[in-house]
């Protein structure tokens, strides 16, 4: 007990030293006023930490923020002088838990990007898989040194250039380049965050190509986890960006098997996300093509599938199955499927309002699929669904705000089950007298 209360008593002390402890002003950026860990001086004479001067300067800003001068040059020289001064305090003040600012990585310039590329261009087309790999690497490592350099990878091109060679080696061939394909692709996925739909044109139609495409279908059947991530991921990109992928997609065979899989057995909550987002954008096609993907996946057990996915999954993975449930129920075979499953109408009503506004959106669209298209039906669906209390969630959602679309859905459903309300059950309003908008 005495050992314990004086750690207790060093730890207070220490801390009430470090609260102590003045932070000399020379050391601290004038943009974020934080000790600074890389300073770099402008052409107006003023240090500023890079980080915060770069975002100073991506945000359209031609002006030193201090002096208020506008810049001759975006040049930022390294202050190397201060930069040690920094380090020094910090050692000397390591006792009050200062840490030393460790040496910064010299960041990559535009002109050294361009340069790597270009050499992997030339590789690329000798189909030289040791040259590509190890310039490949190079890039990558310049991408895990910083976010800037990140941003000055995917701005100088490097997403149409990993495209480009990912095309070229599986064209030539998916097994016998197994390794640097991966590795290509590892690289081009942490690109994408980077700038939202970073592919462009010549991009996608490198990645968009059937080389590329049954590449990505064979990494998802044949290679390990981290394969599987990366090609799910490098999916969900391009089929988010233009109507044709998806229907080139379509077109790979094997490609419902797989993706019903992942769904079936998760191995990844990534590749579960990325699978049903891939499903969505198959069964929201309008092809003919995607209209047999629709029923083939209907045939495997979707539905039911995604009924009890959605039972106790996170809000994302909720949206998602969700989404593709209500695009099935588009389908005379998906509709029949949900009508014979016990799980439907409790499933729909329990989601709407408890998720998030996309999940609501998907639910009550459903409902409204099950109880417009099939007449035959249509009495067992909306009373089922009024006794499990849908009328004052629908009349709570108009309430609280939705979209026109959902809005005219949810409008419509009151009125159809308006002659069976009388005589029925339904869980008094009461009990949502306390519910807020959880989106």
């Amino acid at each position: 007990m005495v050992f314990g209360w004086r750690r207790k008593k060093t730890a207070q002390e220490k801390l009430k030293k470090c609260e102590e402890l003045v932070i000399p002003n020379q050391f601290l950026c004038p943009i974020s006023l934080d000790l600074m860990k890389d300073p770099v001086t402008l052409s107006s004479g003023m240090t500023y930490d890079r980080e915060s001067i770069e975002r100073w300067l991506e945000g359209g800003n031609f002006t030193c923020p201090v002096t208020n001068q506008v810049l001759r040059s975006f040049d930022q020289i390294p202050n190397h002088s201060l930069r040690k001064m920094i380090q020094d305090w910090g050692v000397a003040n390591r006792k009050y838990g200062v840490e030393r600012i460790p040496t910064p990585r010299v960041p990559v310039s535009g002109i050294q990007v361009s340069e790597v590329l270009f050499s992997l261009e030339d590789s690329v087309k000798r189909l030289d898989g040791l040259e590509c790999l190890q310039l490949v690497q190079k890039i990558k490592k310049w991408g895990g040194e910083s976010e800037r350099n990140r941003r000055c990878v995917v701005a100088n091109g490097a997403t149409s250039a990993f495209a480009a060679a990912f095309d070229a080696f599986a064209k030539d061939s998916f097994e016998r380049n197994a390794n640097i394909l991966e590795e290509i692709l590892s690289g081009m996925n942490w690109m994408f965050p980077i700038f939202k739909h970073s592919l462009d044109d010549e991009a996608q139609a490198h990645l968009g190509s059937q080389d590329s495409l049954r590449c990505l279908v064979w990494f998802l059947k044949c290679r390990d986890l981290s394969a599987k991530q990366d090609s799910m991921i490098a999916l969900e990109e391009l089929l988010s960006l233009d109507q044709k992928h998806v229907e080139a997609f379509a077109t790979i065979e094997e490609v419902n098997g797989v993706l019903f899989r992942f769904v079936k057995d998760p191995i990844c909550p990534t590749i579960t996300k990325a699978s049903l987002m891939v499903i969505f954008y198959l069964v929201s096609s309008s092809s003919s093509t995607t209209g047999d993907i629709k029923s083939e996946l209907v045939k495997m057990g979707l539905v039911p599938l995604l009924l009890e996915v959605t039972v106790d999954s996170e809000r994302s993975i909720n949206e998602r199955a969700l989404g593709v449930f209500d695009r099935l129920c588009d389908c005379e075979e998906g509709r029949e499927e949900a009508y014979s499953n016990a799980l439907t109408c409790p499933v729909l009503v329990k989601k709407i309002l408890r998720v998030s506004e996309l999940a609501t959106q998907f639910s009550v669209s459903a409902i409204w699929k099950l109880s417009k298209y099939e007449k035959k039906h249509e009495e067992n669906v909306l009373v089922e669904a009024l006794q499990l209390g849908v009328f004052q969630k629908l009349v709570l959602l108009l309430q609280l705000g939705c979209g026109n679309e959902t809005k005219e859905k949810a409008t419509e459903l009151l009125k159809l089950m308006n002659p069976y309300r009388a005589g029925l059950e339904c869980i008094d309003s009461v009990d949502f007298k306390n519910l807020k908008r959880s989106f």
